[in-house]
């Protein structure tokens, strides 16, 4: 599964996702993880309007099950979870990306908690929600 995380340092999870310009996206699975891919995202300081910022972000996300993020709004949040994206908030901006990365791989090798069991179960396309996306675009 694809793992994002929001990121200025590629150290920590230190980045508000509606702010982020840079998201890291690795694969996790129970033996493991590895570093697919720096996503990277253009900010114009005079675009207060948020929601014009999400639209690519969450697009780009769309095949990952998981973010951690240190902070996100309801907006955004709700958006990733229709995209069956699961926001996580990291308990601080100190947390490390690599120390997330291997409790995951630990919790997959056990028995994971219920919310993970259901961000793991296959995604299912809506094709009205799909169409109702594209025409508000």
């Amino acid at each position: 599964m694809k793992i994002a995380f929001t990121t200025s340092d590629r150290v920590h999870i230190n980045a508000h996702f509606g702010a982020a310009n840079e998201i890291d996206v690795y694969e996790v699975s129970n033996e493991g993880y590895q570093f697919i891919e720096t996503l990277k995202f253009e900010t114009n300081p005079q675009e207060d309007n948020n929601e014009s910022k999400l639209a690519p972000k969450i697009e780009a996300l769309a095949d990952c099950t998981i973010i951690y993020v240190v902070a996100i709004g309801g907006s955004a949040a709700a958006r990733l979870i229709k995209k069956g994206v699961t926001p996580v908030k990291a308990r601080s901006e100190e947390e490390e990306i690599s120390e997330m990365l291997a409790k995951l791989v630990k919790t997959l090798k056990g028995n994971p908690p219920p919310w993970l069991r259901k961000a793991l179960q296959p995604k299912t396309v809506n094709f009205a929600d799909e169409i109702e996306d594209e025409a508000t675009v």
